[in-house]
């Protein structure tokens, strides 16, 4: 294994020693994300040649899952550079996407700005570059942008002058790049997926890449993160499950020991949700596999690309559809082995939930329940991009 779990061991631990106390203050994981910097995590897929960990794609996805169960989360502050790290991984050797792996390597950063709110069309979108002396300028406004507000860089998707769809990557140390910590969700409230406003931010030239030609499993992957953070609440669900059972003074009258740790039906609560955990876990890997797979074909034919994409697809959709139910079942039943005291908002044991639930929100999986069983009956190619936002027959 080539990026051990001791390695970042210490780190995540330190994350998560906070992680309570940042819940209860609503304040960001900056210190965090920090550390994770320190330690090297941004490259922990680059090659070793280029000063990163090496890591294969199971690898990194183990290691997010327990990232999760220490703070959800960073881990998903971190999917916008995970996605854009994976492209370089894809793209031809040349220069640029050295540089780009030295930097991951160094610490740096990216973030990502594709969502645009409001009464915006199906599949349009209104963030523009124009030419400028140096490159190019980029305007719009973008939401849930997820992680930028700790990068220094944004991954955002916009139209070039010729209307070709493209992300650009801007740097967020420019007066004309605005970041804000805007989310209202009720859930995974720090991972900074609030409002990215340009206001003719300058692009290079060769910051700029036709969005047709990113790695064909970017959305599996990006989806597959997701997962993987379910999975994380799912294994901290069980683990103050545990710790709170075993701590536990007092007991009722009605139950069948004199000591909650020793109730045969609180220990089978837990034994359940323990199991819960571990299956998720089992199950982001398995799915990491089939990723590994896709990465692993990026130079073989076409027809080998496309089957390996078209099962990483289908592989993150199943772990999301088995998964979301696994986490959320697993965050309700901690409370069935505990008493009243367990909904005091000094535990916040009620994040779990909420976390769990605003990511399973993300993404409908109703619609991938349709996608898989289509594949797998009528032979039916999945959908590898999507879009959400107002029919156009709506706007006029």
């Amino acid at each position: 294994m080539t990026a051990p779990a001791h390695r970042y061991a210490d780190v995540f631990a330190e994350i998560g020693a906070g992680s309570l106390q940042r819940e209860l203050d609503r304040e960001l994981p900056v210190d965090a994300i920090a550390a994770l910097k320190r330690a090297g995590f941004t490259g922990v897929r680059v090659p070793r040649k280029f000063g990163g960990d090496g890591a294969d794609l199971t690898e990194l996805f183990a290691l997010l899952v327990d990232l999760a169960s220490h703070d959800p989360h960073v881990p998903q502050a971190l999917r916008g550079h995970i996605a854009f790290v994976e492209d370089r991984l894809n793209a031809p050797p040349s220069p640029d996407r050295d540089e780009w792996l030295r930097r991951f390597a160094a610490g740096e950063l990216v973030g990502n700005a594709v969502t645009e709110i409001g009464n915006v069309a199906l599949g349009d979108t209104a963030t523009r570059l124009a030419p400028s002396a140096d490159g190019y300028a980029i305007t719009g406004r973008k939401y849930y942008t997820t992680g930028s507000i700790f990068a220094e860089w944004i991954d955002a998707t916009a139209l070039d002058p010729d209307g070709v769809e493209v992300a650009a990557l801007v740097s967020t140390a420019h007066d004309a790049v605005e970041v804000s910590d805007d989310w209202n969700g009720f859930g995974q409230r720090l991972t900074g997926s609030g409002t990215a406003v340009f206001a003719g931010a300058p692009v290079r030239r060769e910051h700029v890449y036709p969005f047709a030609e990113r790695f064909g499993y970017q959305t599996a992957l990006y989806q597959l993160v997701l997962v993987a953070v379910q999975a994380g609440i799912a294994r901290a669900a069980a683990r103050d499950a545990a710790d709170q059972v075993a701590t536990r003074a007092r007991t009722f009258s009605h139950g069948n020991a004199a000591r909650t740790r020793d109730d045969p039906q609180i220990l089978e609560i837990v034994g359940r949700i323990e199991a819960d955990a571990f299956a998720a876990d089992a199950i982001v890997r398995r799915a990491a596999a089939v990723l590994q797979q896709a990465y692993e074909a990026r130079d073989a034919d076409p027809a080998t690309r496309s089957a390996a994409k078209r099962a990483a697809e289908l592989a993150s959709a199943q772990a999301q559809l088995t998964i979301t139910p696994l986490a959320l079942d697993a965050a309700t039943r901690l409370f069935d082995a505990l008493g009243a005291s367990a909904t005091s908002t000094s535990l916040a044991l009620d994040r779990h939930w909420r976390n769990a639930r605003t990511v399973a929100s993300h993404n409908p999986a109703a619609f991938k329940a349709r996608i898989v069983g289509d594949a797998v009956v009528n032979d039916a190619e999945p959908p590898y991009e999507w879009a959400i936002g107002v029919p156009k027959a709506a706007t006029g």
